[in-house]
């Protein structure tokens, strides 16, 4: 649902307001688009809104500000002259980081903060009682379905919407927080966040218990039944999960099947009382915004599951399977039996819950690429593959296959794709750029050396032509094929190729960015996950003619040559080795290394 018209500004009315009254209020030129859409969107005269607008930095993600007594709204406006929503990450971090605890908390003195805070701040201590909602305004001059779609946002709204009870605390009383984007080239503005469907459902929760934390933090203690956590799911589907670190594993794990062999014992076979299920399972977590008491049963709004992935998907698929089933039919009380421990947690900070969330998936193995699923460069990727190829980006383990046609549509990923980009795979795609051929085989230190995560997932990257990361990621699909076809040139000389397929890859990534023709392959092979089979052509004659090579060059090389001789071939797998192939490429075709960032 779209909100009423945005202000229009163009970039002559910014012109001549920066022109007309820079002498006397200094800042930059973007700084005077505030300006003008405060003196357009709320009726104020020039004096009025310089007031409420900021001019410099330190302003901690709120660029102006208006209290509207009639209405009764708080607006803190943050302004972009630039059509990207991406623009908006910094602004969402210091607000999130800091900037709401300076408008509404009690912080430390910064003596670099910018005017416009100790302004607001005053007008809010006096009009305080007039206000009953915090309107959070992002302007910029792109496109407001964009912002509303992307991945990126939508985390990081999330995340400053956690910190809506320092509005409550300041208020001293429940407040409504509206989050928009809206337009300033266009006039036109989103959906309000609060306008969008607001998932909230009554569950029966007998005997709750309830535990408090750190800094307002609720944690209520009881159990839920199962149906009711498979209602939820169905009505939200991802975002359900969407604050887990993946989500649910595969059926023929171990957890999932005895889960799913105690669900026939108990409402198919009748051989397990129903109690029995909640005395032997680990029970669910799941964060919400709100969890209050009504009539005897519990209103639960906005849920997360953050532990229990396991059990919902796997109850989802015992009860497809049984659809029709008469004996499941005339067990409906037994069903409704069926309870789980569940805990649910409240006004918790983001960081808060990423720590629970980490600490409740301890049951099954936890490898540390699930622990950086909701990192805010994976939901970047995320945004960056779906706008630039249609393609879905699998940052969180297992949850392309519990997609629907419906929800890719929603996400508006092209259903042509059967494949997702996997976080894994990426990974290496980007070492093997680097030529970190050493790093390939170790997953588990690119995901836990800070410093190494950060130089794979550089935020550079996010500027690369996603084509060309498609074409060098769809190498390691047919890594086996490109080594046989090597090892077809000569059995007894290149027979260890199997041993270098790491360095193979890294070596035919640079083939493929060193190649003339790279814009072209581009637009053939860079916008499909299929392996075409001109793709595994053209991979054929690089690995013949260019990786073959510069791996028999090496080789050729002391003490390389008698390491082959030994056959110890540990040297194929290490950096000096990469290197030294990339300086004979340099001297056969004038090769550099091209990295993808």
């Amino acid at each position: 649902m779209k909100g009423t018209a945005a202000v229009a500004i163009t970039e002559r009315e910014i012109d001549q307001a920066f022109s007309d009254h820079r002498a006397t209020l200094g800042g930059v030129r973007e700084d005077y688009f505030g300006l003008l859409y405060l003196q357009s969107e709320f009726g104020l005269a020039h004096d009025q809104a310089a007031l409420q607008n900021a001019f410099g930095g330190h302003d901690y993600g709120i660029d102006a500000f208006h209290i509207d007594v009639e209405r009764r709204n708080l607006y803190l406006v943050q302004f972009k002259w630039s059509p990207s929503p991406g623009s908006f990450k910094g602004s969402y971090e210091r607000l999130i980081g800091s900037g709401m605890e300076h408008i509404f908390g009690d912080p430390l003195q910064d003596k670099l903060t910018n005017p416009l805070l100790s302004q607001l701040k005053s007008r809010l201590m006096n009009d305080m009682a007039l206000v009953d909602r915090v309107m959070i305004y992002f302007v910029f001059n792109g496109d407001v379905e964009e912002a509303e779609r992307s991945s990126t946002l939508e985390t990081l709204r999330e995340d400053l919407e956690a910190k809506k009870y320092l509005i409550d605390q300041f208020f001293e009383r429940p407040m409504s927080l509206v989050i928009e984007y809206r337009s300033a080239k266009s006039g036109r503005a989103g959906g309000s966040a609060h306008k969008r469907k607001s998932y909230r459902y009554m569950v029966k929760m007998p005997k709750m218990l309830l535990r408090e934390g750190p800094n307002g933090v609720q944690m209520h203690l009881g159990f839920i039944r199962v149906t009711d956590l498979h209602r939820i799911f169905l009505d939200m589907r991802q975002r359900f999960f969407e604050r887990n670190i993946r989500s649910g594993l595969s059926e023929s794990e171990a957890p999932n099947r005895a889960i799913k062999q105690t669900l026939k014992d108990i409402l198919i076979d009748c051989k397990v009382e129903p109690s029995v299920f909640a005395f032997n399972h680990n029970g669910v977590t799941i964060h919400a915004q709100k969890f209050a008491e009504s009539n005897g049963e519990w209103e639960i709004a906005e849920p997360r599951l953050l532990n229990g992935a396991q059990t919902v998907t796997t109850f989802s698929r015992f009860m497809e399977l049984n659809t029709g089933n008469q004996q499941l039919a005339e067990n409906q009380a037994r069903l409704d039996e069926l309870y789980v421990p569940c805990r649910i947690i409240t006004e918790a900070s983001q960081e808060f819950v990423v720590g629970v969330t980490i600490n409740n998936n301890r049951q099954n193995p936890v490898m540390p690429w699930n622990l950086r699923a909701n990192d805010l460069i994976q939901c970047q990727f995320f945004d960056k593959f779906r706008d630039d190829l249609g393609i879905y980006y699998e940052r969180q383990q297992n949850m392309f296959s519990t997609m629907t046609d419906s929800d890719l549509e929603e996400m508006e990923i092209d259903q042509s794709h059967k494949r997702a980009v996997e976080i894994l795979k990426l990974t290496k795609t980007f070492l093997a750029s680097d030529g970190l051929v050493d790093k390939m085989s170790n997953m588990t230190e690119a995901f836990e050396n800070e410093k190494l995560y950060s130089q794979i997932f550089d935020e550079k990257r996010l500027t690369v032509d996603s084509r060309r990361i498609l074409l060098c990621y769809k190498v390691q699909l047919k890594i086996h094929r490109m080594a046989k076809s090597i090892q077809e040139k000569g059995e007894a000389k290149y027979g260890f190729i199997n041993r270098a397929r790491n360095l193979l890859w890294a070596l035919l990534v640079q083939a493929i960015l060193n190649d003339k023709d790279l814009e072209w392959y581009c637009d053939q092979y860079g916008n499909r996950l299929v392996v075409e089979a001109n793709y595994i052509e053209w991979l054929i004659k690089l690995s013949t003619t260019r990786a073959r090579l510069l791996i028999g060059d090496v080789v050729k090389m002391e003490p390389y040559a008698t390491h082959v001789r030994e056959e110890n071939y540990g040297f194929l797998r290490t950096q000096a080795v990469f290197k030294k192939c990339m300086e004979s490429a340099h001297n056969r075709w004038g090769w550099v290394q091209c990295r993808l960032r």
